[in-house]
């Protein structure tokens, strides 16, 4: 049976809080950076290679979509610049005939005056002007969706094969690794790290590439209407760089503790609630909400500061700005009244300031979210740099019928080089044997089990099964001549029956009914509401624990592997259900080699063979019977077992 380990990622590290892409978080809030920035660039370019022409099209496309957008304000103040010629002319019309008739001109010049065309307005030019107007902004609306379109693909594409390369290194990966990590951390580098690159690479890329272009292009357009004008609006940026330091400056140590704060307060909500039957058992309610206001009330004065520093600079800002287009106007209007420029000039002007400032603050937010976004393709790609497990090799040996003799000979193994746990162990298992490894809790006694499997590879020496290397067999099958029952039962979201047959591909309804009878599960599994299609929940709490192990004993039946591994099967449960659960490991461990792991030595008396691990090297081995006889290690701990209970009992008993 192939073994895949899993778990519920409890301690999955939350989405960012930060500002993401598309989503300007506030100023000043505490950004995570890349250790090495420019290497994690571009190997992140790399992975965009094969995207280059899609990318140039992409760029083609918003800098077309700004510039169109751009040129707007320009060509409507034309047209504001028209109307204003007209309005002009009819006020200097009816002025000059005003005039005239206040000077009593002779009535001949006056009817003359009256008889003139009355100024008006040229409404073909406007109209064109607005027919311009929206072909343009239409051109722009239609050049941002084929953009978001292309980007879309782009960044789903690149991400895609970003997670298939990190899931086939995954699969490479030795087990050491995941020993090594939470479920939580190598889930967020998988998912939420993944998220934050595709999010970045659809929308916030562009969003550079039109804020860079609008930023350029309206200070052009600025200049080429007045450079005067321009040089007064530049006169507010210094003003508006020097109050965002300063606001950012206070609110980032305010914006890190509320995360802090946040992060405490989450975590004393999730202990509380994951153990809220010993809180209430042992009176702990009055101390837990008292934690929780405190935490709460750091976190509420923390947050309104932090919030309120963020919150004031847009007023202030909008404050600075007013005062630039309060002077822009003044001198704008001295420039008209003097023919120095078209009042439209100053309409397009006064367009152009407001949206100056706006792509500025885009910029540096994207700035923040390529910063997040470079720390999480730099997890990423820890990942993809780690060293792998040993490669198979390419003339690997396949035992048809593997029979389950397993010999250990001279191995030697350490986790870490100056702190060797296991030298020169020596072990000859004979086919059909049941052998029990016992121990103290380190000894080594599941170290020597994960390198029977190959989730570690020996320093020295080898692990031959039938007299075969380990090593020259591929994972794959040498896996599939075990079959395991752990402690901690591994039951996935789906049905009994699929449970079950997971133990071998191809399974029939049939059999798994008869390795469920087998297991000693039948009997309850027929009582539940569906049967063999009652659907297990992700946890499989919805049956006992004792339940759990009988259908991951029912898989390994199923499984029909020459070789057991039985790792303290029995520990979790009732003394009815242990008896079940001993009375169907009998029956799955005839005729196999069957390798157990034991804490409670009374469950091991018939065992062929017990081997005594200690400080990883094998102190003692024999027979139950030779063990006690020897008086030795095996025997101490033996009688320990008991003399404790004896001892609980006194004291229950007193």
């Amino acid at each position: 049976m192939s073994m895949n380990q899993s778990g519920q990622a409890r301690d999955a590290r939350p989405a960012r809080m930060g500002p993401g892409p598309g989503r300007h978080g506030g100023l000043g809030q505490p950004v995570e950076k890349a250790r090495d920035f420019k290497g994690t660039v571009k190997r992140l370019v790399q992975y965009m290679q094969p995207q280059k022409y899609r990318f140039i099209a992409v760029f083609i496309l918003a800098v077309a979509s700004t510039l169109f957008s751009i040129i707007g304000p320009k060509i409507l103040g034309q047209a504001t610049t028209k109307l204003g010629e007209g309005v002009l002319a009819q006020y200097s019309y009816y002025t000059q005939l005003e005039a005239a008739i206040k000077a009593q001109m002779p009535a001949a010049y006056i009817n003359q005056l009256r008889n003139q065309p009355i100024p008006g307005f040229d409404f073909d030019y406007i109209g064109k002007v607005l027919l311009l107007m929206m072909g343009l902004y239409l051109l722009s609306a239609l050049f941002s969706y084929v953009m978001a379109y292309i980007m879309s693909s782009v960044s789903q594409e690149t991400v895609y094969n970003m997670r298939n390369d990190v899931k086939e290194k995954l699969d490479r990966l030795p087990l050491k690794y995941f020993d090594q990590r939470t479920h939580g951390e190598i889930l967020s580098r998988v998912t939420n790290d993944m998220d934050n690159i595709a999010n970045t690479l659809q929308q916030s890329l562009t969003q550079l590439i039109t804020s860079v272009v609008t930023v350029v292009g309206i200070f052009v357009m600025m200049l080429s209407i007045s450079p005067l004008m321009t040089l007064i609006a530049f006169f507010t940026l210094p003003a508006s760089v020097v109050l965002t330091l300063l606001v950012t400056k206070y609110s980032q140590k305010y914006f890190a503790q509320q995360q802090k704060y946040l992060g405490e307060l989450n975590g004393h909500v999730e202990e509380m609630f994951s153990g809220h039957k010993i809180v209430k058992a042992f009176g702990g309610e009055a101390d837990s909400v008292e934690r929780f206001k405190e935490i709460n009330d750091r976190l509420y004065r923390v947050g309104w500061k932090a919030q309120f520093m963020s919150g004031v600079i847009f007023p202030a800002l909008n404050f600075v700005n007013n005062i630039g287009y309060v002077l822009v106007c003044v001198v704008g209007g001295i420039l008209v009244t003097r023919r120095a420029i078209a009042i439209g000039d100053i309409q397009a002007f006064i367009q152009y300031m407001r949206q100056f400032t706006q792509p500025i603050i885009q910029v540096a937010n994207i700035a923040n979210v390529l910063q997040s976004t470079v720390a999480s393709a730099e997890r990423v790609f820890e990942i993809l740099d780690e060293e792998e497990q040993l490669p198979e090799k390419e003339n690997a040996v396949l035992l048809p019928f593997p029979r389950g003799r397993v010999n250990f000979e001279r191995v030697s193994f350490a986790y870490r080089e100056d702190a060797p746990l296991m030298d020169d162990l020596n072990i000859q298992v004979e086919a059909g044997q049941t052998v029990a490894i016992v121990g103290p809790t380190g000894a080594g006694k599941t170290t020597l089990v994960n390198l029977i499997m190959r989730f570690y590879e020996v320093q020295s020496g080898r692990i031959t099964v039938d007299g075969v290397d380990i090593t020259d067999l591929k994972r794959s099958d040498l896996r599939t001549m075990f079959g395991m029952v752990l402690q901690d039962t591994w039951l996935f979201n789906g049905t009994i029956r699929d449970n079950i047959a997971y133990g071998r591909e191809g399974a029939s309804a049939q059999e798994v009914v008869q390795a469920a009878q087998a297991a000693h599960a039948h009997h309850f599994i027929m009582t539940l509401p569906e049967g063999y299609d009652t659907v297990l929940n992700e946890e499989a709490s919805n049956i006992s624990q004792g339940q759990k192990q009988l259908l991951t004993i029912a898989r390994a039946i199923l499984a029909d592997p020459p070789i057991l591994i039985l790792d303290e099967a029995t520990s979790n449960v009732d003394t009815r259900t242990e008896v079940l659960i001993q009375k169907a490991m009998a029956g799955l461990m005839e005729g196999r080699t069957s390798f157990v792991i034991a804490h409670r030595l009374s469950t091991i008396r018939d065992a062929d063979l017990i081997l005594v691990i200690n400080h990883g090297a094998i102190v003692e081995q024999g027979s139950h019977k030779e063990l006690l006889d020897r008086g030795g290690f095996y025997a101490e701990l033996y009688n320990s077992q008991f003399t404790g209970a004896s001892t609980t009992f006194g004291i229950l008993c007193s």
